[in-house]
């Protein structure tokens, strides 16, 4: 069975997103949606430091409602800079840090100022890194059609994929009736939250996968455990 995960890119994101990787054949980054409003894991992750954890967030350019493909990163700030020596300093005397910010540095080097390319590219790395075996697309460069669930089937059975893994959040809109007549088998994570040595006071699986990169090195693909449940599982209803 052909199983696909659809998420909107992420900038440098926590365990979980790559645990979802690790069970796909496909991962699309779903790119031609709209940017959220506010505050979200498109621009910004945690960081843990000596100060304790801070939000490293990328400075965009907002104008009004806008697809996430299409939005630029504010230039006039050096936040490129700023996030690097961030990135060093709170991973300074991990045993692999060096690595961490060498894939950070060469996303950061990218020369795209595009959200969307920024974060796609920083993924990528890190998989690649942890050589995971995964086939990656764009949502923008698939064929597709409808709105929400009738989108993801329409891209689902573009990819040839029976087998749709996603995150909790989906629980709150997801037709799963919808999907099982569309012949889509829905599981959701069951997060394992799996512990490491960490840098900086009390373990906490929230922050950049960056960190785990930093104190394991490419062993860091070691503590991607979790699985996926079936949907009635999830909800309780079975």
């Amino acid at each position: 069975m052909r199983t696909a995960v659809i998420l909107q890119p992420q900038y440098f994101p926590w365990a979980g997103v790559f645990e979802q990787i690790n069970l796909a054949d496909v991962y699309i980054h779903l790119d031609d949606v709209q940017l959220p409003q506010g505050r979200s894991f498109c621009s910004r992750v945690q960081l843990k430091t000596q100060r304790g954890q801070i939000w490293l967030t990328v400075p965009i350019i907002r104008n009004g409602l806008q697809i996430i493909k299409d939005t630029k990163t504010d230039e006039s700030q050096p936040w490129r800079k700023n996030h690097l020596i961030a990135l060093r300093e709170s991973l300074k005397g991990a045993p692999f840090a060096e690595d961490a910010v060498a894939i950070a540095a060469d996303t950061l080097d990218l020369k795209s100022d595009y959200l969307s390319d920024i974060c796609i590219f920083g993924i990528e790395q890190i998989v690649k890194y942890l050589n995971i075996n995964v086939e990656f697309g764009r949502s923008s460069e698939l064929i597709s059609q409808g709105l929400k669930d009738d989108r993801i089937i329409s891209l689902l059975n573009s990819l040839s994929a029976e087998a749709y893994v996603t995150g909790h959040g989906a629980k709150k809109y997801m037709d799963h009736e919808k999907m099982d007549r569309a012949g889509k088998v829905v599981e959701y994570m069951d997060y394992n939250l799996s512990q490491y040595p960490q840098l900086h006071g009390e373990f906490t699986p929230y922050v950049t996968f960056l960190d785990a990169i930093a104190n394991l090195g490419p062993k860091a693909s070691s503590i991607l455990v979790s699985q996926s449940i079936p949907w009635r599982k999830a909800l309780g209803i079975e």
